[in-house]
């Protein structure tokens, strides 16, 4: 197992190598599973499951239990993929000491192999105590949903001169990688360009060095009146009417005493 799983380094490596990384969210066992056995390259235990499987508006509910209870089970899945943990709000936001704490019980108690926390510069020096304590860190930037009550909503991201100096303080912070989340393509062109770490898009165009897409807008597992989905969503499966007919199935089955049959009684 020792060889087959990736690391930080390695990670690194793909990016020289030329190699695009492909990162996918993953909230419980049998999902990781999956996802691990069919070749991903990074797990991420996103604050996203408050949208996807808590059914909330926002990210900012996201407790620390939480996140260390869905990593700890996506752990136990992966023997291939690195497992990267969401710091959740507000870890980051209350500076080094309390981002250490929580980061540290992240590793501990969950076994995740690095944590990702959301912020440029302004958030670098906390970046940068994690990374000195010897907590691998993604970083990321452009779109930062824990900050949706101050920006107001999820908008395409065309600061270039923030976002380049957001991701550089990151970089020179110590991590290891880096997301972009919604920035305009020539934007996450020249990051990627520049950067000596590897960039991790969503909705951020082709010119990173990978991208990561949430697991249930992945496979369209969603409740029937969600409809919305994001520009840079591609479904590559119809979870939802699959599950939908399969359910309705055995619900008519059993009104009409159709199940159990005589092959499946004892």
């Amino acid at each position: 197992m020792g060889s087959m799983k990736l690391t930080p380094p390695k990670v690194q490596a793909l990016k020289n190598e030329g190699k695009k990384i492909v990162m996918l969210t993953a909230y419980d066992f049998p999902g990781a599973c999956l996802a691990d056995e069919a070749g991903i390259d990074i797990l991420l235990v996103g604050d996203s499951l408050g949208n996807v499987v808590q059914g909330k508006s926002t990210t900012l509910p996201v407790t620390l239990d939480e996140i260390i209870y869905h990593t700890e089970m996506v752990v136990r899945a992966a023997k291939h993929a690195l497992v990267v943990a969401d710091l959740p709000f507000p870890y980051c936001q209350l500076g080094a000491d309390a981002a250490l704490q929580a980061a540290a019980r992240i590793l501990k108690e969950s076994g995740a192999d690095a944590v990702k926390m959301e912020g440029g510069e302004k958030r670098a020096a906390t970046a940068a105590a994690l990374v000195d304590a010897g907590i691998p860190v993604m970083g990321h930037c452009g779109l930062m949903p824990q900050d949706i009550r101050q920006s107001g909503g999820f908008f395409v991201q065309r600061q270039r001169e923030q976002i380049l100096r957001d991701a550089a303080a990151i970089e020179n912070a110590g991590a290891f990688s880096i997301v972009l989340e919604c920035c305009i393509g020539d934007i996450a062109a020249e990051i990627s360009g520049v950067m000596s770490i590897p960039t991790i898009g969503i909705g951020s165009s082709v010119h990173c060095d990978g991208q990561v897409l949430v697991f249930h807008d992945l496979l369209n597992y969603k409740p029937p009146e969600e409809t919305h989905t994001p520009k840079h969503v591609k479904r590559y499966a119809d979870l939802q009417t699959v599950i939908l007919d399969a359910v309705k199935n055995y619900a008519a089955a059993v009104r009409e005493q159709r199940f159990p049959g005589t092959e499946n009684s004892f």
